[in-house]
């Protein structure tokens, strides 16, 4: 994973432990000013915090959407860092934010912890112009705890001419893309990079998906110890020692700077990076889903989005309500600024998605058809923290280590079914 914590990032992956919270806690700047809370002219302040997106601009626009709002004073703190655990231990106190961003919303331990409130009733009559798989992510029980801000996705950018001087055509399944990248490694350029840990970082997900299966069940069941992710994890592995892939780029996937430099010829990445990559490439490039697994597997795409979310702890919980419905639902020249104006981002309302003309042509358009014909959210709700460690340790061992898939992942469902118990 970067090291830098950007959208860039898996959100689906995010998301903090109680250990060592505490410390987190007490370091840094929550924010919120000494005073008591009100303005001089008698409006309420109020902290909002985003993680440190690392598009340039972003910041800038961030400072500047709070300053136009007219009915509080807003303070925007970047949060360098590990973003998500300074979140959730700054919610155990009483100097967190009251406005934050959160991947995929809230955490179930945030939501069953009283940390945040219900924004259901902020959507109002735009409610039909989310992709219900958006909200559902978000919501417990009938309850709504994040506004979508703007949606993610993640990719496989490939050089159009280096495959075609290869004789390579576009992988479309697992084998295909490990045969590519064998016959695209030649000299210093290797054929593909899917991180600077072989992908243990990022693969998990898209491997499940891809197989036709996922983390959980609809009935939330562990549904990723099977022969056909076995399988592919194995595959994986082998392609990790077969010396095809780049490891120890300058930069994490997460920018496109491998692909850009002629380090590789192929490389998993996002689809914030395709302006970067117009810039340096032109119009060398295309783009693709992760490839299908197995005779009955399908290709897959990572979803997700940082929604807005209130402490349940503010002090001015109904002002912090109506900033984030002024800027998440109603100011949607703002959203679609947000969304392909510092890097592209596919906007959370449908309707804006029709008007984000630099989404429409070459690569980005094929991109966010991806996200609509093969897009899964990144990980359900029920996926802890806990689990996602467990799972991200055990891809990672069997990846770069060789551990034996079924009895690595066995070790996991047990974990996860934990877990699992705790919502029952």
């Amino acid at each position: 994973m970067d090291s830098r914590p950007t959208r860039r990032t898996v959100l689906g992956a995010a998301g903090a432990g109680l250990a060592g919270l505490a410390l987190a806690a007490c370091g840094g700047n929550t924010g919120r000013p000494a005073d008591s809370g009100s303005s001089a002219g008698g409006k309420p302040t109020l902290a909002q915090w985003y993680h440190q997106y690392g598009e340039d601009g972003t910041e800038a626009a961030a400072k500047r959407f709070a300053a136009a709002y007219p009915n509080a004073t807003v303070n925007v703190t970047w949060v360098p860092g590990d973003y998500d655990k300074k979140v959730a231990a700054s919610l155990l106190t009483n100097a967190g934010p009251d406005v934050f961003e959160a991947g995929n919303g809230p955490s179930i331990d945030m939501i069953l912890g009283n940390q945040v409130v219900d924004l259901s009733g902020l959507l109002g009559d735009a409610r039909s112009d989310y992709a219900p798989w958006l909200l559902d992510r978000m919501t417990y029980k009938d309850k709504l705890y994040g506004i979508p801000q703007d949606i993610d996705m993640q990719l496989l950018v490939y050089r159009k001419s280096m495959l075609s001087k290869a004789g390579v055509e576009p992988p479309k399944t697992l084998d295909e893309l490990v045969t590519a990248a064998g016959k695209l490694t030649t000299g210093k350029v290797k054929g593909l990079f899917l991180g600077n840990d072989g992908g243990a970082g990022v693969v998990g997900g898209p491997v499940l998906w891809s197989s036709g299966h996922d983390y959980l069940t609809r009935d939330n069941k562990p549904d990723f110890n099977n022969a056909d992710v076995q399988s592919a994890l194995s595959t994986l592995h082998t392609l990790f020692t077969s010396g095809h892939l780049l490891l120890g780029a300058p930069s994490d996937w997460s920018e496109p700077n491998a692909i850009a430099q002629g380090l590789t010829a192929m490389q998993w990445t996002g689809l914030w990076t395709l302006p970067e990559l117009t810039k340096s490439l032109g119009d060398d490039f295309g783009v693709l889903p992760f490839p299908a697994v197995g005779a009955s597997g399908k290709q897959s795409v990572p979803v997700g989005a940082y929604a807005s979310a209130v402490n349940a702890k503010s002090a001015h919980g109904s002002a912090a309500k109506d900033f984030v419905k002024w800027l998440w639902v109603d100011q949607t020249d703002k959203q679609l600024e947000w969304a392909q104006s510092y890097g592209f981002h596919i906007p959370a309302r449908i309707s804006l998605q029709a008007k984000a003309d630099k989404l429409k042509t070459g690569p980005a358009a094929d991109a966010v058809r991806f996200a609509t014909d093969y897009g899964h959210v990144q990980t359900p709700l029920l996926w802890t923290p806990t689990s996602a460690a467990a799972f991200s340790d055990a891809i990672d061992k069997i990846i770069r280590s060789g551990a034996n898939p079924a009895s690595t992942l066995a070790g996991v469902e047990s974990t996860v079914n934990t877990e699992l118990k705790r919502f029952a």
